[in-house]
């Protein structure tokens, strides 16, 4: 399945990624190029129905395509605070709407090394850097067990040659969109999520 196919297939496209990986280039190709409204998630969760600002924006009529943070939730809560906001019935129930909506996640991913330089040339503190092994570990736990329920597309970044980070696709300048060969990875690809789960 390339770029094309998934959009004709998904009408729902639900984008996320660890901290240094760049969507913007993504969004906004699936905007210009296939007409789908992009909205971005709002980070402040309800206490009592953390998930119900995602469930609102699949209202939506069209195609949508959201820079969302929910998985990011699954992942860096635990990291970060010792839990999660978000339930994993909350995220399974999520993920089954946008099921039901015709859609799909898009798990966007980078080399560890290439999301450390990123992270290190915008000055994010040593914590920060020391977390992304880890990050990167939790969203493929994390979407290969909302794969259960869902659709999952991976987008790999690749690297540029030269030697040097590579510029950060997400602050400045114009970057082209991954290729659409990249788009897409066998589904769904389960791995015991036990260990992940345990956390939250």
């Amino acid at each position: 399945m390339n770029l094309d196919q998934a959009v004709t297939e998904h009408r729902t496209l639900i984008v996320e990624g660890c901290d240094g990986v760049g969507r913007d280039a993504l969004l906004t190709g699936l905007a210009r190029r296939h007409g789908y409204a992009v909205t971005h998630a709002s980070r402040d969760l309800p206490h009592v129905d953390p998930v119900r600002p995602y469930r609102e924006l699949l209202r939506h009529d069209g195609a949508l395509a959201v820079d969302a943070g929910l998985v990011g939730e699954l992942v860096y809560g635990p990291l970060r605070r010792g839990h999660s906001r978000v339930t994993w019935i909350q995220a399974f129930d999520f993920a089954e709407a946008v099921a039901e909506r015709h859609g799909a996640f898009v798990h966007m991913t980078a080399p560890v090394r290439v999301l450390a330089d990123r992270l290190a040339a915008r000055g994010a503190p040593a914590a920060a850097l020391a977390e992304i092994g880890a990050a990167v570990t939790g969203y493929d736990h994390a979407f290969s067990t909302l794969a259960e329920h869902a659709p999952v597309l991976t987008v790999e970044e690749r690297p540029t040659c030269g030697g040097g980070p590579d510029r950060d696709p997400g602050h400045g300048g114009a970057v082209s969109e991954p290729p659409a060969a990249s788009f897409t990875r066998p589904f769904p690809r389960i791995r015991s999520p036990v260990p992940f789960a345990e956390q939250s």
